[in-house]
Formats: structure tokens, C-alpha cells, sequence
């Protein structure tokens, strides 16, 4: 039974590996010819109705597709390990290739109605991961992240009513030449909020840390390149239409907000894989707030290099919770790296590309972002949520660090050190080498022309300032122990604002839920169970009960009662009839 199990997971790694580099293959041949290919099927025809499934083939979506198969690849190869105490593995395999597919859909589609089904998929399959390990919380954070995604299943489906109105869903068909139409920017606006929902931005940020409840090599792979990549990449695709619409400045803000606010939760955080959840949101505003500047190249360079580091960070942390006994608290964590090197060596490196450090991955993209930042015309507040990120980003990932690697072990007094896990570790190394060369490569490949952003030397630096600022805060607050420094900086309600992402759990969840709740409960109290249930059903029934008890005792007595009943009976009559004379 057991070599079934890995043999399902040996098969789909290496199914998904050669898909990847047969997909980038692919893609170098497109770009060096600047080729497209457009495909439709005709499924099925109804008098004058056709049903066609379209797939476009360009650099884009080649590139993309090789970076999801190789990282799911790696994450199957790596639950061979990870899941291996796990009874049903083969289930759990399928509803990764599941979400795989769903996201494969999404990525070849032109056609908004097979965007839907990949993006539905994606929401459903997840709710399915999220509550893998059944219990209370996964059940909860699987319901907050299947509503959430559900907002967005909704816009997308009012996308295809809306354009109903042009005779085809190939998307791709309108976007140049009805930018102005009325119709297209309500299209826009339902667009940009669905991506939203997807990609966890203000105010639907409450699901992304919540749906760590799934196991960690979901979370890898969700968190990396798939399910809250898809609003990002929906967002490039539409790029040519938004381009024209206001809801790009609202967006500009509200990303730019998401970025800080998850900056800051982060350094309040103390669970291993909420802080890593952290981190991918603020780079998701990242993503988004370029994005919502004009630049969708840099939105989506920055979004394949942060795939390859983010999904390395999240098996790393898979390896040390094993290790810890299952335990996610960073507190009791420290000195790790005595026990597992090449763990230790891989989080380093993973951490330091999420930072920008040069050089690794992150750096490629992360720093041009910054430059066309300071190279665009826009406001200081937009300014200063960047840069601020930048420094939080330093902070959170230098915070980790000393927890994690520098700090005494803080273990308790039964623990279980073990060696690390060959399977797990080749499974990281490859991502661990696309880490530190993928930003060079999809510099070289993506960008055909040579790009030089001329600066004065301190808004150069400014990055490497930030980031060295983060950094030193970063080690004071992990080496003075000060786990109540905000008690000296800030009120106490003001630190609860900002470590519980601005109050948007209670928001998203107590907020909505609590009152439709509560209002059903009194209606069930007062109405259902109240005066109603007396003089209605219940009380019909306890009067016919009790009538019927009183002729059960009846009948039920010995022959004595019948006749003395009888002659009782008998007597009453015979005094009626004798007053009636």
C-alpha cells in the first residue's frame, strides 16, 4: 500500500517536472519568434449558440505555467516526506493536481467564462486543502476563505452577464478599442474587485493568514504561485483596459496600504507560518500597487521571483515545525541551525531574497519596482508606504532570523532533534538554486531592451537605507527579549489595532456573522419557541397528552374502577332524569 502511495507521488512529480521544462522550452522558442498562438474548439453548437473553449499561447502564460508546474512538482516531491504518516495521501495528492489544473485553466484562458471555471476551481479545491486536518479551526478559516473567494466567483459572474452585451467572452477581442465604453469600465470595476478578493487586498485581507490552517506544502504552493497569484495575473492580462480607469488610484492606495498593514502585523506575530503568510501579502500589494501604476512587466517579474523564494520559505518552515514537534510558536524556537544545516541555509537564503539583499532573486525585481517608484510622479504618502514596507519587510524577516538561528533554544525539556529528510532537502535545493539564479535569468529573458534609471545618489541608496534601518530594529527587538516593548512605545489599544491587521478578522467575521446570528437566535427564541409554540403545536399537544394519560390511568386500572365508574356513570344519569321530571 505504501509504495502505491509514493509511486502517486513519484509519477506526478516527474509528469509535472517534464511539463515544466517542455513549457519553457516553448516559451524561449515564442519569445525568440514573437509568437502567439490563439486556439478555439468548438464544444458543442445550438442552433445559433456556440460553445467554444478558447487557450492562448504566448510568452506570458508559458513562462508562468513552467514556474506553477515546476513548484508543484517540487511540493508533491516533497509531501512524499511531508504527508508520509498521512493515511490517505493518494486524496491528497489529486486535490493538489486538482488545484494544479484549475490554475493551468486560468492561465491559458482568453475566454472569461473558462476563467471562471479555473477560478472557481481554485476556491473550492482550496476550501477542500484548507480543511484538510479536520477540526474547529480549519473548518473556520476554510468557511472565511471560501465567502471570501466567493465575492469574487460573484463579480466574475456579472463580468460574463455585462459582457453579454458584445457578442463574444474572448476578453482579449475588446480590450484596445472600448476603453471609454460605459459598459467596459463597469467591467473594469468588477474586474479590479474580484482580483481583490483573490489576492487578499484591504479590506479582504482578514482570509490569507487564516488559511494556514491547510498543511504546509498547500500553503507552499498557495502561497507561492497559485491560488492569491491568480487576482495579480487576471489583473496583467486586463492591464490594456484598467490602464484608462480611476479605479486604478483607489487600488494604487488600497495596495499600498496592504503592503504596510501586513508589514506591521507581521513583527507582532508569533507563529511561524502566519508571519511567512504575512510577508506574502505585503508583496502581493507590492505586486498590485505596480500594477495599478501601469507597469505590468515589473508586476509580473516580481511576482515568478517571489514564487521561487516564497515557496522555498514555506518548506523550510515545514521542516522546522516538524521538527519542533509540531509546534509553530517562534518563541520556543532558537538555534536551529546547530541541528539542521542545510534547512538553516536554505531559510537564510530564502529570507534574504525576500528582503532584496543583491544579487538573489528578490533583488531583481523588488529594487527596479523601488526605482520606478522614485522615477514616477507620485505623492509622498505613496512614497512612504513603499520605502516604510521595504524597512518592514527587513524587519519581520531579520526578527525571524534571530528566533529562529541566533537565539538560545528555547525548546522544552522533551524534544525530538532529528536529521533532516533527504527527500525534503533535494526537493528545497532546486528551489533553493532557482532562488538565487531566477532573477538574473527572467531579468535577461523578460526585458529585450536594456534598462538604466538614472537617480541622484541618495534616492539610489534609499532602498539599501530602509532595509539596513529594518534590519537594526529587526535586532533589537529579538535580542532585548522586550516581548512587551509596545507598552513603552504605544497604548495598549493601539498595538492591538496594529497586531491584529487593523481589527479586519473581527471585521470580516464577528463583524458580518455575529449580528445575522444573533438576530436568528431571537427570532428562534421569541417566535419559534416563545407564546406561538404555547398556543400552537406544543400546546395542542400537551393537552391531548394529558387527557390521554388521564384515560390511560383509566384503563389500565383493574375491573373495579370500570364498575364503580359504571355505577357512577349510571347514578348521574338517574339524578339528571329525576330533576328533569
Amino acid at each position: 500500500m505504501n509504495n502505491l502511495k509514493y509511486s502517486i507521488c513519484f509519477i506526478s512529480f516527474f509528469f509535472l517536472f517534464l511539463m515544466s521544462m517542455m513549457s519553457m522550452m516553448f516559451m524561449i522558442y515564442f519569445i525568440m519568434n514573437n509568437m502567439v498562438i490563439f486556439l478555439e474548439w468548438e464544444v458543442i453548437t445550438l442552433n445559433s449558440m456556440n460553445i467554444v473553449m478558447s487557450v492562448l499561447l504566448d510568452w506570458m502564460s508559458l513562462l508562468f505555467m513552467m514556474f506553477v508546474l515546476l513548484i508543484s512538482s517540487v511540493v508533491i516531491f516533497y509531501s512524499k516526506s511531508y504527508m508520509s504518516s498521512e493515511i490517505n495521501l493518494s486524496r491528497f495528492i489529486i486535490l493538489v493536481l486538482l488545484f494544479v489544473f484549475s490554475m493551468m485553466l486560468l492561465i491559458i484562458s482568453p475566454n472569461i467564462i473558462s476563467i471562471l471555471l479555473g477560478w472557481d476551481g481554485l476556491g473550492l479545491v482550496s476550501y477542500c486543502l484548507v480543511i484538510y486536518y479536520q477540526n474547529l479551526k480549519s473548518y473556520n478559516a476554510g468557511m472565511l476563505t471560501a465567502l471570501s473567494n466567493r465575492i469574487g466567483d460573484v463579480l466574475i459572474l456579472m463580468v460574463i452577464s455585462w459582457m453579454m452585451n458584445y457578442g463574444s467572452w474572448n476578453y482579449i477581442f475588446y480590450l484596445d478599442f472600448m476603453n471609454n465604453d460605459l459598459v467596459m469600465m463597469m467591467i473594469s470595476f468588477m474586474i479590479i474587485m474580484a482580483a481583490m478578493t483573490k489576492s487578499a487586498q484591504i479590506p479582504f485581507s482578514s482570509w490569507l493568514p487564516a488559511a494556514m490552517a491547510a498543511p504546509t506544502p498547500v500553503s507552499a504552493l498557495v502561497h507561492s504561485s497559485t491560488l492569491v497569484t491568480a487576482g495579480v495575473y487576471l489583473l496583467i492580462r486586463f492591464n490594456i483596459l484598467l490602464i484608462q480607469s480611476n479605479f486604478l488610484k483607489i487600488l494604487l492606495l488600497l495596495s499600498g496600504l496592504t503592503m504596510f498593514m501586513a508589514g506591521i502585523a507581521a513583527n507582532y506575530e508569533f507563529d511561524l507560518k502566519k508571519i511567512i503568510a504575512l510577508s506574502t501579502l505585503s508583496q502581493l500589494g507590492l505586486m498590485m500597487s505596480i500594477l495599478s501604476m501601469g507597469f505590468p512587466d515589473l508586476a509580473f517579474f516580481h511576482l515568478l521571483t517571489h514564487a521561487m523564494f516564497k515557496a522555498l520559505l514555506f518548506m523550510c518552515a515545514g521542516v522546522i515545525i516538524h521538527m519542533m514537534n509540531n509546534m509553530q510558536d517562534i518563541r520556543f524556537m532558537g538555534g536551529i541551525s546547530f541541528y539542521i544545516p542545510f534547512t538553516s541555509l536554505c531559510m537564510n537564503i530564502s529570507n534574504m531574497a525576500l528582503c532584496g539583499i543583491p544579487f538573489l532573486a528578490g533583488f531583481y525585481s523588488k529594487d527596479l519596482i523601488l526605482e520606478m517608484t522614485s522615477f514616477s510622479n507620485l505623492n509622498l504618502l505613496i512614497f512612504m508606504l513603499y520605502y516604510l514596507s521595504t524597512g518592514l519587510t527587513m524587519f519581520y524577516s531579520f526578527r525571524l532570523t534571530m528566533y529562529l538561528m541566533v537565539n538560545d533554544c528555547n525548546l522544552l525539556s522533551v524534544f525530538n532533534l532529528f536529521d533532516e529528510d533527504y527527500t525534503m532537502l533535494k526537493s528545497m535545493f532546486i528551489l533553493l538554486f532557482m532562488s538565487i539564479v531566477s532573477g538574473s535569468f527572467l531579468s535577461w529573458l523578460m526585458f529585450n531592451y536594456p534598462y538604466m534609471i538614472y537617480l541622484p545618489f541618495n534616492m539610489k541608496m534609499m532602498v539599501i537605507y530602509v532595509s539596513l534601518l529594518g534590519g537594526f530594529m529587526g535586532y533589537i527587538i529579538s535580542t532585548m527579549k522586550i516581548y512587551s516593548v509596545n507598552k513603552f512605545l504605544v497604548t495598549y489599544n493601539l498595538s492591538n489595532f496594529l497586531s491584529l491587521m487593523w481589527f479586519m478578522p473581527y471585521l470580516s467575521t464577528y463583524g458580518l456573522n455575529y449580528y445575522f446570528l444573533n438576530f436568528g437566535h431571537n427570532l428562534l427564541k421569541n417566535i419559534d419557541l416563545g407564546w406561538s409554540e404555547v398556543y400552537s403545536g406544543l400546546g395542542m399537544f400537551n393537552v391531548i397528552k394529558k387527557y390521554s394519560m388521564m384515560y390511560s390511568v383509566y384503563q389500565m386500572s383493574n375491573f373495579k374502577i370500570y364498575l364503580f365508574s359504571f355505577f357512577l356513570w349510571m347514578m348521574i344519569i338517574l339524578i339528571m332524569l329525576l330533576i328533569g321530571l
